[in-house]
């Protein structure tokens, strides 16, 4: 991770200090077997054959399991030009829909994030979703190959949703 953070962010290092953005995911897998799986071996990404592999902080099961999968000190490789800054958490699931409309996992989704962003100070507008990366303040990106790619993962408009539901409570 330190080479992959000298390459995109100019810095070697694999700390994640002061995470700024919470980025919300989904695994486009059924199970979390399946995710963990995809996670799990450090071998080069499918899709642009970097090391380390893609990862997670956390994984929302689709019955409200939360998983943490890297500790929240490591940098992870989740959202191109945000793994400098940026605590990852995927769900479960195939659609931003589909997780809106699980009970289960909407809540302990939102629990895990509200936890998060209280405890890192990090602000209701910097829980972004993975479609949202390009316009976030933070995004930095050295690789001109790199500078303008994102996922469909949790739009725009599904994040205005999962915002409004997260900005109740507010942190003490």
């Amino acid at each position: 991770m330190a080479a992959y953070s000298l390459r995109h962010y100019g810095e070697a290092t694999y700390v994640l200090s002061h995470p700024r953005v919470i980025v919300e995911h989904y695994t486009e897998t059924a199970t979390a077997e399946e995710a963990y799986n995809t996670f799990a071996p450090d071998v080069r990404d499918s899709e642009f054959g970097e090391l380390p592999n893609t990862c997670a902080h956390f994984l929302v099961e689709s019955n409200g399991r939360i998983d943490q999968l890297v500790p929240l000190w490591l940098r992870c490789r989740h959202t191109v030009g945000l793994n400098w800054t940026a605590i990852g958490i995927e769900h479960v699931g195939f659609s931003d829909q589909e997780i809106l409309h699980r009970p289960s996992q909407l809540a302990a989704s939102l629990v895990l994030t509200r936890w998060l962003r209280c405890r890192y100070g990090i602000q209701l507008t910097n829980v972004i979703g993975h479609n949202e990366s390009l316009s976030s303040r933070y995004h930095h990106e050295l690789v001109p190959a790199f500078q303008h790619q994102t996922h469909s993962d949790w739009n725009h408009a599904d994040m205005q949703r999962y915002r409004a539901l997260l900005g109740r409570p507010r942190c003490a």
